[in-house]
């Protein structure tokens, strides 16, 4: 991805390639395209508005003539009385002139203009806001299915708070481009391409006071423009940031709290906060000196626009209407054109924002949501043949070196290690999270790598040390094992987990609101949910994460008796803290700096007194 606040020249093929993302909008084609007519027409409806308003004003005013004989009367050398003898006369004559029925037709006529644009301009806002609507669905429905079948690595190399900013900021700024700025955009070419026409139909001098001003209008843009979306696309990386640290905050808000901590985030959120509004502010002086300057150009215009048309009704080149709708059409093309450059600030910031969107589209998913099965039902038999591997962030690290061993089905083994021994990444591996770099992991006999990776992981549960529930009621979180489950499978999976007497005694029973991470239950009974959804999903290799370590006594018996019917007959990987819980373990695989220190039983390891299962037994007990 690129760096924030790199600059960057835009070109046609950028914005092609950017703009990519909009064929979500294919599906809602006839839609968006009669939106688009309706904007086209009712942009050149809009552009009649001043012909009526001229032919308003110059049907209730008198002809040039009578003007012109009421000033030849006042500058004669008659005297007083028959100077106002012959202006009343003219007036009279002006006053018998008025059509009323012009009048009328002219007003309808321009009352007819108004409800045409009224209309057009609903039908516009309706269609183009159902297409916005149901496109950036399919945007974000696509994007977060795209997020979800990502590998670990990705998630690894990006922040949350990116990701669910690609999610709101990034596809708001999609559908505000869309729904709104695409009308504008259009309404600020076409009316000048309308307008000066008539423009010049109706005075040729005047117009040249208009068209001069229109290369300085595009040099300051294309001056102002560059730096513009470079600003913009570091505001929206630096309010990326900003959202993350609140993410991870609010995540860890025991931890937080815990430690006291709350006045430390505040100054971390508002360090990163003051950054949002300084590079906001940068941006902000950018776009605030090219639109003031478009509007001293263009008020400057105005000025010796209304010196010139006075100029020219004096001399009878111009009537007063035409005069009038001259005005209001220059106030079209000057508007549009001061509004361009806010429509070229939001292109900017809507090109970064497809650009990043289409970066993780453009990701290739890990997995496929679509249901996968295997030609053969997994059995559980496990071979790690001399597998080496380093974490892709920290290549020159290798966290497992050769490691070699062999798993029969239904067996129990416990991974024992120090911190950064390789335990958690031999699990890793198992569930390809990560590919190895070396050397083969299989699974009855077959490469990990040959088989459907979803269809794989069909086969695999895991009760991990910190149970993480979804918000959402209890009966959904058992079932997230096996998400088509019956009421019935999901009673008898919490009776096995001995999980049903304390889900029966809330109010609500199995309907009972969890909360987000399982705030209202207690270590142990979400330790309980967690195997309870584990023997929902029935998997034949099940993975253990010391799922103990953390319990009361009483807890701990609970959960143990429950971890004992879920390991029956499946081949069961446990990552050991405390070695007191796996003495019944089938084997036991002791891990040093990521190679096999020993193995065996608990009966073998703990007899060899200079061992290091030995060391490890030895240094718990000491501790207790």
């Amino acid at each position: 991805m690129a760096l924030p606040g790199t600059r960057k020249r835009l070109s046609l093929k950028k914005i092609f390639h950017a703009f990519r993302i909009y064929r979500y909008i294919l599906p809602y084609r006839w839609h968006f395209l009669t939106g688009l007519i309706c904007l086209v027409v009712s942009t050149g409806v809009v552009s009649l508005i001043p012909r009526g308003f001229g032919r308003l004003i110059d049907a209730g005013l008198p002809a040039k003539e009578t003007v012109e004989n009421v000033y030849k009367v006042l500058n004669s050398s008659a005297p007083e009385v028959q100077k106002l003898q012959e202006v009343t006369a003219l007036i009279n004559t002006y006053k018998s002139q008025i059509n009323p029925a012009r009048l009328k037709d002219t007003g309808i006529l321009l009352g007819g203009i108004l409800l045409i644009q009224a209309i057009l301009s609903f039908f516009r806002i309706y269609l183009f806001e159902y297409v916005s609507q149901h496109a950036m669905a399919s945007i974000r429905s696509a994007l977060y299915e795209k997020i979800i079948t990502l590998p670990v690595r990705f998630f690894e190399e990006n922040r949350v708070g990116n990701l669910t900013s690609r999610l709101g900021s990034d596809v708001s700024q999609l559908q505000d481009a869309l729904s709104n700025q695409l009308a504008f955009f259009v309404r600020q070419v076409v009316l000048p391409l309308v307008s000066l026409p008539l423009l010049i139909a109706l005075s040729w001098k005047l117009s040249v006071i208009i068209i001069a001003s229109l290369p300085v209008l595009v040099f300051i843009g294309v001056i102002f423009g560059r730096y513009i979306r470079s600003i913009s696309r570091k505001a929206q990386d630096e309010l990326a940031v900003s959202n993350t640290v609140a993410e991870e905050t609010f995540t860890a808000i025991d931890v937080v709290k815990a430690f006291t901590n709350e006045d430390y985030e505040n100054r971390r959120y508002n360090a990163v906060n003051q950054r949002v509004a300084m590079v906001g502010m940068r941006a902000s002086l950018y776009r605030a000196a090219f639109v003031s300057f478009i509007i001293f150009i263009m008020f400057g215009a105005m000025v010796g626009l209304v010196y010139a048309g006075m100029s020219e009704v004096a001399s009878g080149a111009l009537s007063m209407g035409q005069l009038i709708e001259f005005f209001f059409l220059t106030i079209f093309v000057g508007s549009s054109l001061a509004g361009l450059s806010e429509s070229y600030s939001v292109l900017l910031k809507t090109i970064g924002a497809s650009e990043r969107i289409s970066e993780i589209l453009e990701e290739t998913s890990e997995t496929k949501t679509v249901d996968a099965h295997l030609s053969e039902p997994v059995k559980g038999g496990v071979e790690f043949r001399q597998v080496s591997f380093a974490y892709p962030s920290r290549k020159e690290v290798p966290v497992l070196r050769n490691l070699s061993f062999t798993i029969e089905p239904g067996m129990k083994v416990a991974l024992v290690g120090q911190s950064g021994s390789g335990k958690s990444t031999v699990i890793k591996l198992l569930s390809r999270f990560y590919d190895c770099d070396e050397g083969a992991i299989l699974i009855d006999g077959k490469d990990i790598r040959d088989y459907n990776i979803t269809a794989l992981r069909k086969n695999f549960g895991t009760v991990p040390q910190e149970t993480i529930l979804f918000g959402g009621t209890i009966r959904e979180n058992i079932a997230y094992g096996k998400t088509d489950a019956t009421d019935e499978e999901i009673r008898r999976a919490a009776e096995q987990a001995n999980a049903l007497s304390f889900i029966q005694s809330f109010p609500d029973g199995f309907d009972t609101l969890v909360g987000e991470r399982g705030v209202k239950l207690s270590g142990g009974q979400r330790q309980r949910i967690a195997i309870a959804r584990a023997i929902l999903r029935n998997p034949r290799i099940l993975i253990l994460d010391e799922a103990t370590s953390s319990l009361d006594s009483e807890s701990e018996f609970l959960v143990r008796d429950a971890l004992d019917k879920l390991m029956h007959q499946r081949t069961t990987f446990i990552i050991a803290h405390r070695l007191s819980t796996i003495r019944q373990a089938d084997l036991i695989i002791v891990l040093s700096k990521g190679k096999i220190a020993e193995q065996g039983t608990h009966e073998e390891l703990s007899r060899k007194p200079d061992g290091r299962y030995a060391h490890l037994l030895k240094l718990q007990y000491e501790e207790v």
